[in-house]
């Protein structure tokens, strides 16, 4: 089981690169505009990405991220955004080599945004966080189709064996 998260937390990370490869080429006006998106805009849409990634995983390492809101601009431009972005991806793999096939079965609780309890387990959450990365994804793709007229082909298909050949990148 923890080789299948571990390919998630891969794939995330190539699939982010390739949505911020994409919004680094729209210029500043489409990039911040209200598109009357979920999260309003693309630096909207990315931002929280970032911030519910911050949040579970601080949940999972005990270094615990505390959310003002699921629309917190955590970066005021691309460039701070994506830089942070790399980083954080990097250490979503780390914690996820880091966890033991015991752990990722593992019953699981945490205090939700509005102060209750929840019980779970560990590889549901994680389950629940990779889900939750490629739905908003798609709403940057998205986005992307309708200010460019394209946006990049993001299938796991094309990183789902563990050697990430090349296959239709």
């Amino acid at each position: 089981m923890k080789q299948h998260f571990l390919r998630l937390a891969r794939y995330n990370q190539w699939a982010n690169k390739q949505i911020y490869d994409a919004a680094g080429v729209l210029d500043r006006e489409d990039y911040f505009a209200d598109r009357r998106a979920y999260f309003k805009s693309m630096h909207g849409t990315l931002n929280h990405l970032l911030a519910v990634d911050k949040l579970w995983f601080g949940r999972f390492t005990g270094d615990l991220y505390a959310l003002p809101s699921y629309d917190v601009i955590l970066h005021d431009d691309y460039d701070a955004l994506r830089a942070a972005r790399v980083v954080f991806d990097e250490h979503i793999i780390a914690v996820v080599e880091g966890m033991s096939e015991a752990d990722i079965v593992a019953p699981f609780n945490w205090i939700m945004m509005n102060g209750k309890p929840y019980a779970s387990t560990l590889d549901r959450c994680l389950t629940q966080i990779f889900n939750h990365q490629t739905h908003h994804r798609g709403q940057a793709h998205t986005l992307l189709s309708q200010l460019t007229g394209g946006a990049p082909a993001l299938d796991f298909f094309f990183r789902m064996n563990d050697d990430f050949n090349e296959v239709g990148a």
